[in-house]
Parts: C-alpha cells; structure tokens; sequence
C-alpha cells in the first residue's frame, strides 16, 4: 500500500516531468521550423557571360621521323633529315626563337605478330627515332602556311610527321576575370527578376562558385551545368564563356 500522500506526489511529479519535456520539444522544434523557414529565404541563380577572343599565339610540333633496321642507322638517318627540315622551316619565315629543337629519340620498334596456335607475339622489328622542333610564334599566318607546306615537303620525300597547330590565348586569366564580373551582373539580374515575380526582393550574395570556364570553337555550345571546362586550340577566333552560380538572400 502506498504511503499516505505518496500518490499525489508522484503524480505531481510526473506532470512536472512531462511538463518540462513538451518544452523543450517546443524549443527544439520551434528551432528546426526557424531553420527550415531561413532556408527558404534564399534564392539561386546561375550567371553566364561570354565573349569573342582571339588567338595571338601559335604552337606547332614537326618532327623527323624514320625507322631503320638498326640503331646506328636510325640515328644517323634522323641526323641526315633534320638540316633539311630546319631550312625547310626557314624557308617558311620561321627562323630563330620560333625553333625550339627538341631532343633526339630512339626506340625499339615492337609489332605484333601471328605465333603458332593461334597466339600473338611482340617482336622487335628495327627501330624508331624521332627529332623535330617545336614551333612558337605570334605570327600565326607564318604557322598555317608552313603547316600547309609540310603536305608537299613530306610527298618530296621527307621523313616527317607533324601535328595540327595549336592556338592559344595568353591573357586567359584577364579574359576569365572580366567574364566573372559579367556572369555576376548577370545572375543578380535573373534573382531580381525572379524575386519580382514572387512578389519579394534579392537581396545580399550568400555564397558564390565558378562552373565551368570555356573556350570554345564559334558556333559550338556548352552545358551552363558543367564544371571545370574545355578549351578549344585548333581555331583562331573562339567564344570564351563562363558560369557562376550564386546564392542570394530574400527580403519581403
């Protein structure tokens, strides 16, 4: 039997417990609503910009390469080779700072080849050796006409491969810097409109991220969603482009 008065007690008690329970569940969910609430006072946009820019710098890799039977004999064809194609590149205006020669490379050269059973085996057939220049300059005409002029140098003869010349643009870091500053106006003018619509105000940047940073070949598009970016070296006239996405808060 309980002890008189026992009762009430622990009945006060458990009011007392249950009453200090709902509030701090009130407190606790009073706060998650205010947080739920805050989250929702933002607004976030994507900023784009872009521009024409123009290549004011040329790369373009040619190289002497011949495979003979042998070591000795592949160097000293490289060795015979490379005169030719230095005046060669002269001959095209490209002389002096532009040549920057590279190294002379020889390798074995490794084919494969039908074993018996029906099985494949690496065998070395003589060797490949390579020396070239890589060219640089700003006068990119000079570069596309030498480049056309390999076709017949190479089908008088010549030992050589090339690759497609490569334009590039020097002051990227200005050209992205700019098109940051124009994506940014840009995306506080999309979070105003969309703010005037919902009948509130854009108001201060909460956060801010760059996405992609691209240079691109005329005509060709990129996803406003991508990141980190392309960058297109086998035309001269190309499009810069780049996206932020930006955080802002709402005001009544």
């Amino acid at each position: 039997m309980d002890a008189p008065g026992s009762r009430p007690s622990t009945v006060l008690l458990s009011a007392i417990v249950f009453a200090l329970g709902a509030i701090i569940a009130a407190a606790v969910l009073g706060a998650q609503f205010r947080n739920i609430g805050a989250t929702r006072q933002t607004i976030s946009v994507k900023g784009l910009a872009e521009k024409q820019v123009r290549a004011d710098r040329a790369e373009w890799t040619i190289r002497v390469a011949a495979k003979e039977p042998t070591f000795p004999e592949t160097l000293a064809r490289i060795r015979r080779e490379m005169p030719e194609l230095r005046r060669f590149l002269e001959a095209q205006g490209l002389t002096g700072a532009a040549l920057v020669e590279t190294s002379e490379s020889i390798a074995p050269n490794l084919e494969q080849e039908e074993a018996p059973g029906a099985h494949w085996r690496t065998v070395q057939k003589g060797f490949n050796g390579t020396h070239g220049f890589v060219v640089t300059s700003s006068e990119l005409d000079l570069v596309g006409k030498a480049r056309k002029a390999a076709v017949q140098f190479k089908s008088d003869g010549h030992s050589i491969d090339y690759e497609e010349p490569r334009y590039l643009v020097s002051d990227l870091e200005q050209v992205k810097m700019s098109l940051i500053g124009a994506a940014t106006r840009d995306a506080r003018a999309r979070a105003e409109e969309f703010a005037k619509n919902g009948g509130v105000k854009a108001g201060s940047m909460r956060s801010a991220s760059q996405g992609a940073f691209n240079i691109l070949a005329p005509g060709t598009t990129a996803d406003v969603s991508e990141y980190g970016g392309t960058y297109d070296t086998t035309t001269v006239d190309k499009v810069a482009r780049v996206v932020v996405t930006i955080e802002y808060a709402i005001e009544p």
